[in-house]
């Protein structure tokens, strides 16, 4: 039975149901598995030891969700090679890959969770009502435990971009200590 989440989002001012989990930040980040603009399948693995920033959207193709991964893909201009920002929607992957095209993304990596509604469950931000992703933003360590979530209150706002943009470069300076096993 999957969990249902209620009062998290609203959608337009409504209250939507999320599918899934509640996660928190200090919790390891479960696995899921998506597929990319040609299909082939994506993991949490597939960037083991990178930081990573994903950005789930309800659809590429509307005016805000737009907003978001134009701003992502300016801003990944600017993070260190091992931090890599992807976006995950239940769009059709080659939509995927042909908004990204009109759109010039070359930063941020698009995946499609609409074959097994993987990421979404996992995560808890499926929208019951919608069948699509609820706007959440998720930063993930090297060793896969989130340090970061923001679940934007009302899908159709855009996120706090400087929130995100703050918890990803903190994770990402030099470690004033060093450990030993």
């Amino acid at each position: 039975m999957v969990m249902e989440r209620n009062n998290v989002v609203t959608f337009k001012g409504k209250p939507v149901t999320l599918l899934g989990p509640e996660l928190h930040v200090g919790d390891r980040a479960p696995d899921f598995t998506v597929v990319d603009n040609g299909l082939s399948p994506v993991t949490l693995a597939t960037y083991s030891g990178k930081v990573k920033v994903i950005s789930a959207v309800p659809s590429l193709d509307t005016p805000v969700c737009e907003m978001e991964t134009r701003r992502f893909n300016q801003e990944a201009a600017t993070l260190p090679d091992k931090v890599v920002v992807l976006t995950i929607s239940l769009d059709l992957p080659f939509a995927q890959k042909r908004w990204c095209g009109a759109a010039n993304i070359d930063r941020v990596i698009t995946l499609s969770d609409y074959q097994e509604r993987s990421f979404g469950l996992a995560y808890g931000v499926l929208i019951k009502e919608l069948k699509l992703l609820s706007r959440s933003i998720f930063v993930i360590d090297r060793t896969d435990i989130i340090r970061y979530i923001q679940h934007v209150p009302e899908v159709t706002r855009e996120p706090d971009y400087g929130a995100v943009m703050d918890a990803v470069k903190n994770l990402n300076q030099p470690e004033s200590v060093s450990s030993s096993a």
